[in-house]
């Protein structure tokens, strides 16, 4: 027993460097750190040619692994979104909207305004970037971490009807209610009768208010 107010140092064990990698690998399996598995080495390496202190080394290999499972989180929450294909807001033509000031373009790559439960509605012409904008604003809410799906209006619509008439639909209305953002294109293309019809379904079965539409009209 170490004297009142003194620290046990922990005992550490020798080891040889092809034993050392081989408990490296060992225990990132089994702790589930894969960055850290595949990269520990060569990091390691590197470590001594810049003659890191054993903590910086340690602070170098744990961001490295929560650097990639940050990434593979929004990567999965982009998949997820279910979006038709890759469009950003870096890629976005604003000449296509020249009223659109810079300031709200950025205001909305934010995100802020889902946090407040402000909806956004995007209309205008056929070919000034509605759908592009829907997909790259809902990219980059994706990218922050939040829950988002994409979807056309007839396509939700037809989801609905079939999901009543399996009576189902309070539990897809659920799912739709988890997430953080509902991107809706194509809102005038979709039957206006299905969509009024389907929407007081949805009302009536109790959707969460602080969830956001995106849609373009």
């Amino acid at each position: 027993m170490s004297p009142a107010g003194q620290q046990t140092v922990p005992a550490v064990t020798a080891l040889s460097d092809p034993a050392a990698e081989a408990a490296i690998h060992a225990a990132c399996r089994i702790l589930q750190l894969p960055t850290i598995r595949d990269e520990a080495i060569t990091m390691a390496d590197a470590a001594v040619k810049q003659r890191l202190t054993h903590k910086a080394f340690l602070a170098e290999v744990l961001t490295a692994e929560c650097d990639e499972r940050d990434a593979r989180r929004r990567l999965r929450r982009i998949n997820e979104a279910k979006f038709p294909r890759t469009k950003r807001l870096t890629d976005f033509d604003t000449t296509l909207l020249p009223d659109l000031p810079q300031a709200t373009l950025a205001h909305l790559a934010a995100g802020t305004w889902i946090d407040k439960g402000e909806p956004l509605v995007l209309l205008g012409d056929p070919g000034t970037g509605k759908t592009h904008l829907l997909i790259a604003l809902g990219t980059a809410a994706a990218e922050q971490g939040r829950r988002v799906r994409y979807v056309t209006t007839a396509a939700l619509a037809n989801e609905l009807v079939e999901a009543a008439d399996d009576r189902q639909l309070s539990r897809v209305v659920a799912r739709y209610a988890r997430l953080d953002l509902l991107c809706l294109d194509e809102i005038g293309c979709a039957p206006r009768g299905a969509v009024l019809s389907r929407g007081r379904e949805v009302s009536a079965a109790g959707p969460r208010r602080d969830r956001l539409k995106l849609e373009t009209g």
